[in-house]
């Protein structure tokens, strides 16, 4: 299951970059440098006014500039909800950044044991399953590796947004019968790995309640640097109780104007009368 290692990246100049990208030549970057220092302008934005590359063409140079993974263009767009990894520069993207942060300074801040985090809400549309692909794109986007699991194993939805087959996956590995390479890369996002939910089975909280997968999460734990687990809405049953409990912490996802109050509140109760650290309640607004 381990994944693959990453490449070593070699820093390189916006006008190598685009060089090598854009086919500029040695002349035209100086071009490009005149009209820098003579209009004080940046770089990128002097070979715009210059007609040498779009706007677009100078944010993806930048991104691999800075090794930040970005997908602009049509053929490589992933789907519309991974928002965070289509349009990484937007104002909407930083509330994730946001979140990534308080995250990293809380329950995943690496101090004392280390643990898995679960996402969890008390209803089906709460925007969990979109909460928790954009949050691991945005640890992707973080120095590490970063591990998505679909534990939802009543209605897996992750493989789909991803683009990843689904044909094996946690369902294999819980029921003893794993097969390698269940843990996919996910294209265009070096750093993003995803465990789909695979098959269905007829028996989810038998699986999951299973000390299995508890071994499971402590291995991947050493193997990756971020581990977020999505987990059923808590209205199927105990499932996503179950494995925040395996996680060892929890962020709770309601929906603004849709989720209530109750719920929340029962479902935040139930987390902490075990071991569940609680991150905090999201309002999902998107």
């Amino acid at each position: 299951m381990n994944a693959p290692e990453r490449d070593v990246k070699v820093d390189a100049s916006l006008g190598d970059i685009l060089r090598t990208t854009k086919g500029l030549t040695t002349n035209q970057v100086k071009q490009a440098l005149d009209y820098q220092h003579e209009h004080k302008v940046r770089f990128g934005d002097a070979i715009v006014a210059l007609g040498l590359a779009r706007p677009e063409d100078i944010v993806w140079a930048l991104s691999q500039q800075f090794h930040y993974p970005y997908t602009p263009t049509k053929e490589q767009t992933l789907n519309e909800e991974l928002v965070v990894a289509n349009d990484p520069f937007s104002e909407e993207v930083e509330a994730f950044r946001d979140l990534r942060s308080q995250l990293l300074m809380s329950v995943m801040s690496g101090h004392g044991t280390r643990s898995a985090l679960a996402l969890v809400s008390p209803d089906v549309g709460d925007g969990k399953s979109f909460i928790a692909a954009n949050l691991a794109v945005a640890f992707s986007q973080l120095p590490g590796r970063t591990l998505l699991i679909d534990a939802d194993l009543r209605a897996a939805r992750l493989h789909k947004l991803f683009g990843v087959d689904a044909g094996s996956g946690l369902t294999s590995i819980l029921a003893g019968r794993a097969e390698a390479n269940v843990i996919k890369p996910v294209g265009h996002l070096p750093n993003l790995y995803l465990l789909p939910a695979g098959v269905d089975a007829p028996n989810p909280v038998e699986l999951l309640q299973q000390s299995a997968f508890s071994l499971l999460l402590c291995d991947l734990q050493e193997k990756f640097d971020y581990v977020l687990v999505d987990t059923p809405a808590a209205s199927h049953g105990s499932d996503a109780r179950i494995i925040a409990t395996h996680c060892g912490s929890a962020l709770v996802i309601g929906r603004k104007n849709r989720s209530s109050a109750p719920h929340l509140q029962k479902l935040v109760k139930q987390l902490t009368k075990g071991s569940v650290k609680l991150a905090g309640v999201l309002m999902n607004e998107f």
